[in-house]
């Protein structure tokens, strides 16, 4: 798999180059910031680029809107928003411009080398990842609170997993249910949520996106 990096602190960059590299993955630039990443990655068309969120000049969101335009000028390169702290609004702009291949996990993921490296590659093979605390900052928002109440409990743990881009299979294994429960659990949260079958609409990433957007 080959990958461009965005992130500024050196230490984090060089380190995250070299975990990578260490799993047998390509990483074909490693930059500081958002104009670099846009450079960097109409010149090698990697499969996903990670993209810290708040990068020079001004920290705040320069990630984020490099992302945005790669994302339009490259729709099948996978993008990793990567941030220090949870920001729901930006996942949900992120989201909003497509669902397929995308991703935001915190920073503290980088511990668990497996776990980031296997997000990654799910990003990359059109997956839709969610960091675990954003999830569940998304379902515990005072906002959201009308829209959750018709849920289970158990549902809530399969949509949990699902924005978490866990396949039926994988959300079966978790939950120690059967594949054909967990399809019906989702069926039901589709319907709850006022989620119609669509030929052209991703029911799966619709009910994360739901909750992200006011």
């Amino acid at each position: 798999m080959e990958i461009v990096l965005a992130e500024d602190s050196g230490v984090l960059r060089d380190g995250l180059v070299h975990m990578l590299s260490d799993r047998g993955h390509r990483v074909r630039a490693a930059v500081a910031d958002g104009d670099a990443l846009l450079t960097a990655v109409d010149e090698h068309r990697p499969d996903v680029v990670v993209v810290d969120i708040r990068m020079p000049p001004t920290h705040t969101d320069e990630g984020l809107r490099a992302a945005l335009a790669l994302r339009a000028a490259h729709p099948r390169t996978g993008v990793l928003l990567f941030s220090q702290y949870v920001e729901t609004r930006y996942v949900a702009q992120l989201l909003a411009g497509g669902a397929e291949g995308v991703g935001y996990l915190l920073k503290d993921r980088v511990a668990d080398v497996a776990e980031f490296a296997d997000a990654l590659v799910r990003i990359a093979g059109g997956a839709t990842v969610l960091d675990p605390e954003v999830v569940t900052q998304i379902l515990t928002a005072p906002k959201r609170t009308d829209e959750l109440a018709a849920l289970t409990e158990r549902e809530r743990e399969v949509l949990r997993l699902m924005a978490e881009g866990r396949s039926n299979a994988a959300i079966a294994a978790s939950l120690y249910l059967s594949v054909g429960a967990v399809e019906k659990h989702i069926t039901s949260i589709f319907s709850k949520l006022g989620l119609p079958p669509s030929e052209s609409d991703h029911r799966r990433v619709l009910a994360v996106l739901r909750h992200l957007q006011s």
